[in-house]
């Protein structure tokens, strides 16, 4: 993966990532509540070695002395022989154990100082207890550790209370702003964990970087996304200034400037399954081909479950299959629609045997004269996965514009349908992606604005009037068909 896709990871799904960031903040503030607060009473003590009237160096020596005692004296602190007179005097509930686990003592390098912390949940008693530990520390090493050799004098070390335990205006424990920011950090690896977890199962097509891991073809351009899609299926003609529209125009662009090269312009548009929005992408591209003065037909070649009819709005009793088989003549088949040059042939009836009438020396009688009368001949094909239909075709035109649905269509099933193209020997034009998404990180060249005013919109999409919408015979293309 580049930089690019991992910020477009983060961008389609930050919601999921702010919530899950929010909710670890959340958890982190409420771990720190139902943690009980806990004090810690400090105090310090100075270990000094007795030298009365020595000389010098006998005060460094007991300087040196004292420091390499004080390393022995920190492990004394949490010992019976220190912790018992402190329970037995405070009557405390705990055992020596217990005590000890709450009692901490050090001694900063090279010093003669030892510093002995309580941690309670009470302040005042974690001060008691502090100084009664140091307390008995010090008896301890006086009268214990350091007892004099002769009886009745003193001992040769002193332990001194420096800075005596107060009890503490603050909890040191729990550390709410870290808890709060450990559970934050937790929940944003979450969601970018998540993140990229669900990019990596995710298996559908998405984006232009995932048509290019299957194939090289060029895309041909990319169809916004419309809700009301099922509604209004001829967008191009129905609200021509909209995004959805603009994309069809595009791909009308696109299409003109490939393979510019002689012969006739008879196109296969299919895609890997259904659903994906081959039949509205082949319709509306007819219509904004007409719209540029061009000859344009129609043909409805999924002789299985037939859309362009309905779509249309025309009568789909006679098409396609009665001209296959010798009943009616292409040009009587063929209908006008709009205003300008744009015919549709229709599908027909079902007949039994799909593949075998698209096969046929028929078929290719049929789409020669249109190649030859038509600009552009489009012909809308079943999927590639289902049926061999529109590999058929492609053998017997330029070859198929394969149509993907962004967020639907597989990559597995996307390959399945190049792989097919490529073993019956058809040439893949290119794709087109449908469906896509006007806003995000996998929208493609088009917001979700109308560029222009929508009142001169409304008046340049000119509705069919009913004379308009009626099926028309051109006795031209008739004669020339023929």
């Amino acid at each position: 993966m580049e930089l690019r896709d991992y910020v477009r990871i983060l961008h389609k799904n930050w919601i999921m990532i702010l919530i899950l960031l929010v909710l670890g903040l959340a958890g982190g503030a409420g771990y720190a509540a139902l943690q009980a607060p806990k004090y810690v009473a400090s105090t310090q003590l100075y270990v000094s070695v007795r030298t009365e009237g020595a000389a010098t160096g006998d005060l460094v020596q007991g300087t040196t002395f004292a420091r390499q005692m004080v390393t022995s004296y920190v492990d004394v602190v949490n010992t019976a022989l220190v912790l018992d007179p402190v329970i037995d005097e405070l009557g405390l509930d705990t055992t020596v154990a217990g005590l000890a686990s709450r009692v901490t003592a050090t001694t900063p390098l090279n010093t003669v100082l030892i510093d002995i912390s309580v941690t309670d949940g009470d302040p005042k008693q974690a001060a008691v207890i502090t100084n009664a530990v140091a307390e008995s520390f010090a008896g301890v090493v006086q009268s214990t550790l350091e007892q004099p050799a002769a009886e009745g004098a003193s001992s040769p070390v002193t332990v001194t209370v420096t800075e005596p335990a107060v009890a503490p205006t603050a909890p040191s424990a729990p550390n709410v702003r870290m808890l709060i920011l450990l559970g934050g950090l937790l929940g944003l690896a979450l969601g970018v964990g998540l993140a990229m977890l669900r990019t990596v199962l995710d298996t559908r097509i998405h984006t232009l970087h995932d048509l290019e891991d299957i194939t090289d073809r060029p895309m041909l351009g990319g169809i916004a996304f419309d809700p009301e899609a099922q509604k209004r299926p001829l967008i191009v003609h129905a609200d021509p200034r909209s995004p959805r529209a603009e994309s069809f125009r595009t791909l009308r662009t696109n299409l003109q400037f490939l393979d510019v090269e002689g012969g006739a312009r008879t196109f296969v548009v299919s895609s890997a399954g259904p659903g994906e929005g081959k039949s509205t992408t082949t319709a509306n591209l007819a219509i904004a081909l007409a719209e540029t003065g061009a000859r344009v037909a129609l043909i409805d070649g999924d002789l299985r479950l037939p859309r362009v009819a309905d779509y249309m709005g025309l009568e789909g009793g006679v098409g396609l299959t009665d001209v296959l088989i010798g009943r009616v003549d292409v040009a009587d088949a063929l209908q006008k629609w709009g205003q300008n040059e744009l015919f549709v042939l229709t599908s027909g009836r079902v007949p039994p045997n799909p593949s075998e009438l698209l096969g046929s020396a028929a078929m290719t009688q049929v789409l020669g004269p249109l190649g030859e009368y038509f600009d552009y001949v489009l012909i809308d094909a079943p999927p590639l996965l289902l049926v061999t239909d529109a590999a058929v075709l492609g053998k017997k035109t330029r070859g198929v514009i394969l149509v993907a649905a962004s967020g639907k269509t597989k990559k597995q099933e996307l390959t399945g349908a190049v792989r097919s193209l490529a073993t019956a020997g058809v040439n893949l034009l290119g794709t087109v992606v449908t469906m896509l998404p006007t806003k995000g990180p996998d929208s493609y060249g088009y917001g979700a604005y109308t560029y222009g005013s929508k009142h001169v919109a409304e008046q340049a999409a000119p509705e069919l009037s009913a004379k308009q919408a009626k099926p028309k015979r051109r006795g031209k293309v008739k004669a020339e068909a023929r």
